[in-house]
């Protein structure tokens, strides 16, 4: 029989301490959530010992800001993914009627 797939984490939370991300980690299973404890890398960053801690986690998202501020971490949240671009139009859209036509003819 298969071990259960542990669930996916839906939030994560950075830390620049690694003992305060494992002490979160631990809270957070004390509660009965899902978490792990791993190195956030950011791009650019040349400096492993300046890379802060990630704690990714099944918790709600208000459940893991609550650890987190008692050891001054923050929560990481995702951008949205992008949208479709806008239609837009050619040209303006006129709002006004056209001008008459000349019924009687020119002179």
């Amino acid at each position: 029989m298969r071990d259960p797939v542990p669930p996916a984490p839906t939030a994560r939370g950075l830390l620049f301490e690694e003992d305060d991300a494992h002490a979160v980690a631990a809270r957070l299973r004390r509660d009965g959530f899902d978490a792990r404890v791993e190195r956030a890398r950011f791009a650019g960053e040349d400096d492993d010992e300046d890379q802060p801690w990630a704690v990714l986690t099944d918790a709600p998202t208000f459940v893991l800001e609550l650890a987190l501020e008692d050891h001054d971490g923050w929560l990481d949240v995702p951008e949205p993914p992008p949208t479709a671009p806008l239609r837009l139009p050619a040209a303006p859209k006129r709002h006004h009627r056209p001008p008459p036509s000349d019924v009687g003819g020119a002179p």
